[in-house]
C-alpha cells in the first residue's frame, strides 16, 4: 500500500499557527460579534461622557454622578445572570445581553434628566455583564475542546482592537462636534449591537445540549497539562432546571474555585492602573508631559493587540498555575518601578515609565487567557452560570472599589497606590498554587495542530 500523507497545511493555516490564532473556519458570526461588541464599546468609553454634556443641559459633575449611580445598581446582577446561565445557556445570555445594551443605547437617544441617564446607563451596563459573564462559556464551546487558550487570547487582543478603533472612530466623531453627528454615533451604536445579538443567537452548536455526543467539550487524546478537577461532575446543560444542587451555597463552600476569585481581584485592580493612575501619577508626582502618557498608554494596546495571541502559543503549552504566577510576579515588578520612579532623576523617569508599562503589559497578555479559561473550566458545567455570576462580583467589585481606594492611597503618598498593588500581587501567588490539579490528569489544551470535531457555528457548509 502506498503510504498516505496528510494534505499540506494551506498558506492561511500557516499565518495562523505562526501567529497563534485558533482555527477560524466556520466561526464568523462568533468572531464578528466579539469584534461588533468591543468596537461598540471603545465608541461608549470614550464617548457616552461628551454625549450627554452636549445633548443635555446637565453639568458634567452630574453627568459622571448618573453614570456612576446606574453602573453601581448593576453590581449585584451577576448572581441573577448566572441563574439565566444555568437555565438557557450562554448562546442565549450573550444575544440577549447584546439586545439590552440596544434598549439602553435607544433610550440615550432620549435622556434629557438625571434619572434617565441613571436607568439607561444601568440597562448598558447589565447588557454588557450580560454579555461578558456569557461570552467566556460561550468560547469554550466555540472551541470545542481544543485551541482554548488560542481562543480566549485571540478574543482579548479582538477586544483591544476593537476598543482602540472604536476609540478613534468616537474621536473624529467629537471633533465635528454637532450634536447631530453624535447621535448618528449612537444610532450606529443601536444597529451593531442589534447586528451582533442576531449572529451569536444564530449559532449552530453552541449549546452543551446540542454538542456531539451530549458533550460540551469534546477531550482531546494527547494528554498534555491537566485540566483542572470541576467542584462536581459536569453535566448538559439541558439538565439545569431543578438539578442545580445547593446553587450558590455550593459555589461559595467551593473554596478552590475562591481562590482564583480572590486572585483576580488583584488583577481587576491592577486593570484600572491605566484608567485610574497613571496620568495623575505621571503628570502630578513624575513632572513629565500628557504626552508621555499618552505614548505608553499606546505601546500597552499595541503590545496587546500584537503579541496576545502569539503569547497563547507558548500558555497553551504550560499550565495555568505557572502561568499565572508569572503574570502576577511580572505585575509585582511593574508596580515596584512605577514606585521607583519618584526617586530617579528625570533623564531616567520616561525610561522607567517605558519599562514598567512593558512590565505590566506582559503581565495583563499572560493572566487573561489563564483566568479566563479556569473560570469555565474550573466550575462543574451544572452550574457554570452560578459560579460565573460569583468570578464576575470580583470584576463588578473590585472595578467600583479600585478608583476609590487608588486614588485615596495616592493622595495620602505617591508611592502608596504602588506598594499596595506589588503587596496584592504577591500575596495572591499562594492562592494560585494547586488550582489545576487533580488526581487524573485529563488535557488542558490541545496541541496547536489539533482540529475541532467537525461541527459548524455558523450554519454554513463545512469545507
Amino acid at each position: 500500500m502506498m503510504p498516505q500523507h496528510s494534505p499540506a497545511p494551506s498558506a492561511w493555516r500557516r499565518v495562523q499557527t505562526a501567529w497563534g490564532l485558533p482555527d477560524l473556519a466556520g466561526k464568523g458570526r462568533f468572531v464578528t460579534a466579539n469584534l461588533i461588541d468591543s468596537l461598540g464599546n471603545g465608541l461608549v468609553m470614550a464617548f457616552t461622557v461628551v454625549f450627554f454634556v452636549k445633548t443635555t443641559s446637565l453639568s458634567l459633575a452630574a453627568v459622571g454622578a448618573a453614570l456612576t449611580v446606574g453602573q453601581l445598581l448593576v453590581l449585584p446582577f451577576p448572581l441573577f445572570i448566572g441563574r439565566l446561565l444555568d437555565k438557557y445557556g450562554p448562546r442565549i445570555v450573550v444575544a440577549a445581553g447584546n439586545w439590552i445594551s440596544v434598549a439602553g443605547f435607544i433610550g440615550f437617544l432620549f435622556s434629557h434628566a438625571a434619572w434617565q441617564i441613571v436607568l439607561w446607563q444601568f440597562v448598558v451596563q447589565l447588557g454588557a455583564t450580560a454579555f461578558w459573564m456569557g461570552n467566556s462559556p460561550l468560547t469554550v464551546l466555540v472551541a470545542r475542546g481544543v485551541e482554548r487558550a488560542r481562543w480566549f487570547g485571540f478574543v482579548r487582543a479582538l477586544r483591544n482592537v476593537g476598543v482602540g478603533i472604536g476609540g478613534a472612530a468616537s474621536a473624529v466623531a467629537l471633533s465635528i462636534g454637532t450634536v447631530a453627528g453624535l447621535r448618528a454615533v449612537m444610532v450606529l451604536n443601536v444597529v451593531t449591537f442589534a447586528i451582533a445579538g442576531r449572529l451569536v443567537i444564530t449559532l449552530r452548536g453552541a449549546d452543551t445540549s446540542e454538542a456531539a455526543g451530549g458533550s460540551a467539550e469534546p477531550k482531546p487524546a494527547d494528554p498534555e497539562p491537566a485540566d483542572p478537577e470541576p467542584a462536581e461532575p459536569e453535566r448538559a446543560t439541558g439538565e439545569t432546571t431543578g438539578q442545580a444542587s445547593g446553587g450558590y451555597r455550593t459555589v461559595l463552600k467551593d473554596t478552590r474555585y475562591l481562590r482564583l476569585v480572590a486572585t483576580n481581584i488583584s488583577f481587576v485592580f491592577a486593570s484600572t492602573v491605566i484608567s485610574v493612575l497613571l496620568a495623575v501619577y505621571a503628570v502630578d508626582n513624575l513632572d513629565v508631559g500628557a504626552w508621555i502618557v499618552g505614548a505608553v498608554v499606546v505601546l500597552n494596546a499595541a503590545m496587546v493587540a500584537l503579541l496576545q495571541t502569539l503569547a497563547s502559543r507558548w500558555i497553551e503549552t504550560r499550565r495555568p498555575v505557572t502561568v499565572l504566577v508569572l503574570a502576577l510576579l511580572f505585575n509585582a515588578a511593574a508596580f515596584v518601578v512605577f514606585g521607583t520612579l519618584l526617586v530617579l532623576p528625570g533623564w531616567a523617569v520616561i525610561a522607567g515609565l517605558l519599562i514598567a508599562m512593558v512590565l505590566y503589559t506582559v503581565a495583563e497578555i499572560l493572566s487573561s487567557p489563564p483566568t479566563s479559561e479556569l473560570s469555565v473550566v474550573m466550575a462543574p458545567e451544572h452550574l457554570r452560570g452560578r459560579y460565573l455570576g460569583v468570578y464576575q462580583l470580583s470584576w463588578s467589585i473590585g472595578g467600583a472599589v479600585a478608583p476609590a481606594l487608588l486614588t485615596a492611597l495616592l493622595a495620602g503618598g505617591a508611592a502608596l497606590p504602588w506598594v499596595f498593588l506589588a503587596a496584592i500581587s504577591v500575596l495572591a501567588i499562594p492562592l494560585v498554587i494547586g488550582l489545576d490539579r487533580r488526581p487524573a490528569a485529563t488535557n488542558w489544551a490541545a496541541p496547536a495542530g489539533d482540529v475541532a470535531p467537525v461541527e459548524q457555528l455558523d450554519g454554513d457548509t463545512v469545507g
